[in-house]
C-alpha cells in the first residue's frame, strides 16, 4: 500500500532491546535503593528492644524515663548492594545514649558490607532546673531549682534528680538559671581549708586511734582528702559529717 512501510527487522530488535534495557535500569536502581530503605527499619525494630527503658541519676537510684530515639540518614553516596539479611549491632566503644552510633552489616548478598548510622538517643525524665544564677561557692536552697523534664542523655554526667542531692550543697563553679543540675556541678560545704589542722580516725577491726595531721587541700563531707602526719607521713581518707578525716574502714 503506498506510503506505508513495515518497519525492518533490525528496527524492530532495536526497540526491543531499548525497552529491556530501560526495564533492566529501573530494576536495577530499584534494587541499589532497596538497602537504604531497609536499613533504616532494620536499625529501627533492633533500637526498639536495644534501647534502655529507665535511667539512674545520682547515688544509682532508678528514674522512669521517656526514651525516644531518632534514626540518622546515610551518606547518600554509598552504592550498597542488595542484601538478603542484615545484622545490627553496637560497635565496641559506643552506647545507645545522647548522640551515638550503631552497624548494621550484610550477611548474605551478591557483595558482603558494614556501615555505620548515626542515631540519637533522648531520655526525658524528672530532673532539678536552676531558677536563677548561682555563684561558685554560694550554697544552694530549695528555691534556686524548680523540677521540670529535661533530657538526661543531652550530657555524660548523671542527672541530679533528689532534691537531699544538692539542697545544702555548695556549686562547685558558676551556674546560669535554665542549667540542669548534674553530677560534679555541686558539691558539700567545705569543713576546712587547705592547711588546716584536722584530726584523723584510724579505724580498725574493733580499735579506733586518734592523731592530729595538716589537710593537704579543703574537704568537705564524703570527700577524700589526704593529710600530712607529724611524722611526713601522708595518708588517705574521708571526711565525715564532724570534719574527722576517718582512715581505714
Amino acid at each position: 500500500m503506498p506510503g506505508f512501510q513495515i518497519p525492518s527487522m533490525s528496527l524492530s530488535v532495536a526497540w526491543w532491546r531499548r525497552g529491556v534495557v530501560a526495564v533492566m535500569g529501573a530494576v536495577a536502581l530499584a534494587a541499589a535503593a532497596q538497602p537504604q530503605q531497609s536499613l533504616e527499619q532494620v536499625g529501627r525494630d533492633w533500637l526498639q528492644n536495644a534501647v534502655p527503658q529507665g535511667g539512674q541519676g545520682t547515688q544509682g537510684q532508678e528514674m522512669p524515663l521517656r526514651m525516644e530515639v531518632e534514626i540518622g540518614r546515610l551518606d547518600p553516596r554509598l552504592n550498597l548492594a542488595p542484601c538478603a539479611r542484615m545484622e545490627p549491632y553496637l560497635p565496641s566503644g559506643s552506647k545507645l545514649w545522647g548522640r551515638t552510633r550503631i552497624a548494621i552489616r550484610c550477611l548474605e548478598g551478591s557483595r558482603l558490607w558494614n556501615v555505620f548510622m548515626p542515631v540519637t538517643v533522648k531520655a526525658w525524665g524528672p530532673a532539678w532546673v536552676l531558677a536563677n544564677n548561682v555563684g561558685m561557692g554560694e550554697t544552694l536552697e530549695m528555691q534556686d531549682a524548680v523540677q521540670g523534664e529535661v533530657d538526661w542523655a543531652a550530657e555524660t554526667a548523671a542527672v541530679i534528680a533528689q532534691p537531699e542531692d544538692w539542697v545544702g550543697q555548695t556549686a562547685a563553679r558558676p551556674m546560669m538559671a535554665g542549667q540542669t543540675l548534674r553530677q560534679g556541678m555541686v558539691r558539700p560545704p567545705l569543713q576546712f581549708k587547705a592547711g588546716a589542722q584536722v584530726k584523723v580516725l584510724a579505724v580498725g577491726n574493733g580499735f579506733v586511734v586518734t592523731s592530729t595531721g595538716q589537710a593537704m587541700a579543703s574537704g568537705g563531707q564524703g570527700q577524700t582528702v589526704r593529710v600530712r602526719m607529724d611524722n611526713g607521713r601522708i595518708v588517705s581518707g574521708t571526711v565525715n559529717a564532724q570534719g574527722d578525716v576517718v582512715v581505714g574502714q
